[in-house]
């Protein structure tokens, strides 16, 4: 019975020692919203906020004969902000969240490029969410997917 009581006693100084922590999970970090017009090629980890303006689907694969396989989707959605548009590339269950007009939450986007141009994408790492829609207008003439990007190699002397 002694040693019981001068362990607990034990562990109410060191309790006492150490500073106190409070109860938020060390590793979050609240997320820093980026907008449209500060994407770049190759980056990933965007937060971001947009609205769709258009949705369209550009492949819609499954097999009618094995059900337990999953139906494979894929849409195109513009999606933009204050700043600017850009394509988002929706794929399976995203698909259905890009409704024209929604607002959505974009995390741990990534830009992927297709033929020259950026396009994004959130892949099993990230989250789309929809949200209460947003006040801003969508700045429709800054499309940063019509622009081309040519991968240059610089080679030093």
């Amino acid at each position: 019975m002694a040693t019981a009581t001068t362990t607990t006693a034990m562990a109410a100084a060191a309790a006492e020692s150490e500073p106190q922590q409070s109860n938020v999970k060390p590793g979050l970090r609240k997320p820093v919203f980026i907008k449209v017009d500060q994407l770049k090629p190759g980056t990933s980890g965007h937060t971001l906020v947009a609205k769709v303006l258009s949705s369209n689907t550009v492949l819609q694969k499954g097999r009618s004969v094995s059900h337990h396989l999953r139906q494979t989707r894929i849409a195109e959605c513009l999606i933009g902000d204050e700043t600017g548009t850009i394509v988002f590339t929706a794929r399976n269950d995203q698909v259905d969240l890009m409704k024209p007009e929604a607002t959505i939450i974009l995390r741990n986007a990534k830009i992927d490029m297709f033929k020259g141009s950026m396009r994004l994408a959130v892949d099993k790492w990230g989250r789309v969410e929809v949200t209460e829609p947003a006040q801003f207008v969508v700045k429709e003439d800054n499309n940063l997917s019509l622009i081309e990007y040519e991968l240059v190699n610089v080679v030093e002397e």
